[in-house]
């Protein structure tokens, strides 16, 4: 299920699109104006969101641009009446990853909608990192900042967290080794703590701390290094 954010100012419109993306399994929230929508982004986090560029307060294409600036992993799907080609091409330029006209029809806007939630979830599109199993939460891990979320929960980490988190997402299942994870921290800014193998052991342990009874647990594995695991129920 992917959380949702509608923008559009037209109540009619906004409330049947709520009505048809909660009917196809979504979580949905929504705002009537550029300025709402800023703030609920700022507050909260959303899988993708659909955006109309005709909005009172302050307008699309400039929610767009202040989304790509803040929010540069985030999908967007524009839905306007403005069907011309120079429309458009400010619409994708401004950083759209899809743009549809109105009137549209709803079924081709839900496949548009989940083929841009697909994509966005590659790593290549920048998209999170998951990990997910029948006794666990959802693990999501931004690749490229130091943000995760346990669910819809954020997960309080340090640059070194998120990094070693990054790598056993990346490779769940396997062993990550400890040479690998310093070799990691030494490409990043430092935090002022030391980066040794057994500054490594206490990042674990914090790590498994917040990791606590998410149905998700950090193996140790003699000799080699660490593996991320989803516990049997």
């Amino acid at each position: 299920m992917s959380h949702l954010l509608i923008v559009e100012d037209d109540d009619l419109l906004r409330d049947g699109l709520c009505a048809q993306l909660t009917h196809a399994g979504h979580s949905v929230s929504s705002a009537s104006d550029g300025a709402q929508a800023q703030t609920m982004l700022e507050s909260t986090r959303f899988d993708g969101v659909v955006l109309d560029l005709g909005l009172p307060v302050v307008d699309g294409v400039s929610v767009l641009r202040w989304i790509r600036q803040r929010l540069t992993a985030l999908p967007v799907l524009v839905l306007t009446a403005r069907d011309g080609v120079e429309d458009r091409v400010q619409g994708l330029n401004a950083g759209a990853d899809d743009y549809l006209t109105k009137p549209f029809n709803m079924a081709e806007l839900l496949a548009r909608l989940q083929a841009m939630l697909r994509r966005s979830r590659l790593p290549a599109f920048g998209g999170s990192m998951e990990v997910e199993g029948a006794s666990a939460q959802r693990l999501r891990v931004d690749p490229t900042l130091p943000l995760a979320w346990l669910d819809d929960e954020a997960l309080d980490l340090t640059q070194r967290e998120w990094a070693l988190l990054s790598l056993l997402v990346n490779n769940q299942g396997q062993v990550v080794g400890r040479e690998d994870v310093l070799a990691v921290w030494q490409t990043q800014p430092t935090d002022g703590t030391a980066s040794g193998s057994n500054a490594l052991e206490v990042y674990v342990h914090r790590l498994r701390r917040k990791l606590q009874d998410s149905g998700l647990t950090i193996r140790n594995v003699r000799g080699l290094g660490y593996m991320l695991e989803v516990e049997l129920a």
